[in-house]
């Protein structure tokens, strides 16, 4: 009885990471602030980029680093990078000091990215629990969700009383120190997949074969590719809903005795809180759609189907002008990304090395920081050139076209009876 009271506990704590992790309180203001400290759309595509490259470049060695000297030191680094990028980008307006906190930020999240996932599936597999990777997976990420719903309450709480954004920056620290302690009460189990701290040499061939395997394995490859292209198109244009609400709450003839700042933080609080909350809801049952829709392999087309459908409903709220429409695809992208999330991790879970894992995991992070990477400035100077009211229109191209050709390239699943007949002719042993 207590050993299992001891497992809920642990899952507890990843639900309790998730959550105090998410409580980036400028998250939904990040675009806005950056616009507030003089910057074109440009200049934040190209810092966005900046981030990303340096997430990506970074991704693997400290992946690698996670897997050797272990994994709760590797997300305690995290944070305290996190930290020390907030405060900065609070206290500075310098755009250089901008690329200096970004890059820290960039420190937190390639330490991050991978490695809590690495814990989560480890840890399942030393209880015998593997089938249930998407399942755990996806509650634990339905917390992030619910810490993303309540921090924006905050933060437009913050923003409304204050008429400034910069205190979002410096507030978001407080809950990323707080996850420190958390990572301290996990025991010391979690640090190593196996029985001991593997030797340098050792960590070398292990990061180099798991490195490799991500290219010349077709099972890894192929959602290594298609994180990069659903997850840079997702990451590099979702926080542009920003100034399509904040555009949508000045022409409001709601609340005109509230100053602009004070409106749009209403509306986004509103908007964001919904999204944020369906978003959990569609983590939290991610393995069952997954299981209803056939496996993650058959769940990820309908998902790119889906993925296209949505920015065409985009394209066509923005040539109608239609806010709404355009407003509710954003949402509808951002549940999407939900349900998608632990199902493409849970593909790429099943391909990978148990011992390697924070770093194939890491790969796939870095694969999806590249393609933010690549089309955050694209997407940000197509942006400056478009006309106002057709400002979304490149977005919502480029995701259509992303999504087809993804739908194109996706290899045919076998039939029930041809799946069926294949297993019964493999050697069980």
């Amino acid at each position: 009885m207590a050993h299992r009271t001891s497992r809920t506990n642990l899952i507890y704590r990843f639900c309790l990471y998730g959550f105090l992790k998410n409580q980036r309180y400028f998250a939904p203001f990040w675009i806005l602030a950056f616009l507030d400290k003089g910057l074109s759309f440009a200049t934040i595509g190209i810092l966005i980029g900046f981030r990303e490259i340096s997430v990506a470049l970074l991704e693997i060695p400290t992946g690698a680093v996670a897997d050797t000297v272990g994994r709760r030191w590797a997300m305690i680094f995290s944070h305290v990078a996190y930290v020390a990028a907030f405060l900065t980008f609070g206290f500075t307006t310098s755009l250089y000091a901008l690329f200096v906190a970004m890059f820290a930020f960039s420190i937190g999240e390639a330490f991050r990215t991978g490695t809590h996932k690495a814990i989560i599936f480890a840890w399942l597999k030393s209880q015998g629990r593997e089938k249930e990777k998407t399942q755990i997976y996806g509650i634990t990420r339905s917390w992030s969700q619910m810490g993303s719903a309540i921090s924006v309450i905050i933060a437009a709480a913050l923003v409304f009383w204050l008429e400034n954004y910069t205190v979002i920056f410096w507030i978001s620290a407080v809950p990323a120190a707080l996850n420190i302690f958390n990572f301290l009460s996990y025991p010391s189990s979690l640090d190593f997949a196996g029985d001991k701290k593997p030797q340098r040499m050792e960590a070398m061939l292990s990061l180099w074969q798991a490195t490799l395997s991500c290219f010349t394995s077709k099972n890894l490859r192929r959602p290594i590719s298609e994180s990069m292209a659903y997850e840079g198109m997702y990451g590099a244009s979702k926080d542009y809903l920003q100034p399509l609400l904040q555009s949508v709450a000045l022409a409001m003839p709601l609340f005109t005795a509230w100053e602009n700042t004070q409106r749009t933080a209403i509306l986004i609080a509103v908007v964001y809180a919904v999204l944020y909350v369906l978003g959990s809801f569609a983590s939290r049952y991610s393995g069952p759609i997954a299981l209803y829709l056939g496996n993650e392999q058959k769940a990820a087309r309908y998902l790119w189907a889906a993925y296209g459908g949505t920015f065409a409903l985009l394209l066509l709220g923005t040539i109608t002008h239609w806010s709404i429409l355009a407003i509710g695809s954003f949402i509808v992208l951002a549940v999407m990304q939900n349900i998608w999330r632990p199902i493409l991790v849970s593909r790429v879970a099943d391909e990978a090395d148990e011992h390697a894992m924070a770093t194939v995991l890491s790969v796939e992070s870095q694969a999806k920081s590249l393609g933010v990477s690549l089309l955050a400035p694209l997407i940000g100077f197509a942006i400056d050139r478009m006309p106002t009211e057709y400002q979304l229109t490149p977005i919502a191209i480029l995701g259509m076209a992303i999504a087809l050709v993804a739908l194109l390239t996706s290899p045919k699943l076998p039939s029930p009876d041809q799946a069926e007949a294949g297993s019964q002719g493999s050697d069980p042993s």
